[in-house]
């Protein structure tokens, strides 16, 4: 071999080594964080790091104004407002990724979440929940979560307890309101830890 070529060989394991080096430690983040390791954008473009919640039970649900399921953004409020004062908070993600249903711009989502469901709860930016463009925060749910597996639909909820673990999944078909889940609710906000 040439010393260009042993000099290029050598580089390229370098460089190998560390673009795997980076990718442990971002995964290693992430998992000891879980779903406190992502900063998301608001309905209204703000970044919030998901750490902000900690301390919290949290309810992750990818929504969308035009589904079968959209009236569950009553319940969605409904379990909020008995919640919120005993630490529950709702994270609504809008996502497009199920039959076109969320085809509008965050101010139009914004826009139809107040004058339709007077929603109060947290509403972020639209992201895709599945599929080459999936969010790391959809990512890590679905692939590296207690709960892996595909979002299958608009309104499909996560449960995260007060220390960031994901603890339950609801399919779309079962309401906020649905016994097992405020049964579950009612048990992560009266845990101390």
């Amino acid at each position: 071999m040439t010393r260009p070529t042993i000099l290029l060989s050598l580089l390229s394991i370098l460089t190998f080594s560390f673009i795997l080096s980076a990718q442990q430690k971002e995964t290693t983040s992430v998992d000891k964080q879980g779903v406190y390791s992502f900063i998301m954008k608001t309905i209204d473009g703000k970044d919030k790091p998901l750490t902000e919640y900690k301390g919290k039970v949290l309810l992750i649900v990818n929504v969308a104004s035009f589904c079968g399921y959209t009236p569950q953004y009553k319940d969605l409020e409904e379990v909020y407002q008995r919640y919120k004062d005993k630490g529950l908070v709702i994270l609504g993600f809008p996502a497009n990724n199920f039959g076109q249903q969320e085809p509008g711009t965050d101010e139009e989502i914004k826009t139809f979440c107040d004058t339709k469901y007077n929603v109060t709860f947290d509403l972020f930016s639209k992201i895709s929940v599945k599929g080459n463009d999936q969010h790391p925060l959809y990512r890590y749910i679905t692939k590296d979560s207690p709960f892996p597996g595909e979002v299958k639909w608009n309104f499909q909820k996560y449960l995260v307890d007060k220390n960031g673990n994901i603890v339950a999944m609801y399919p779309s078909k079962v309401k906020p309101t649905d016994k097992e889940v405020i049964e579950k609710i009612e048990s992560l906000v009266k845990d101390p830890s």
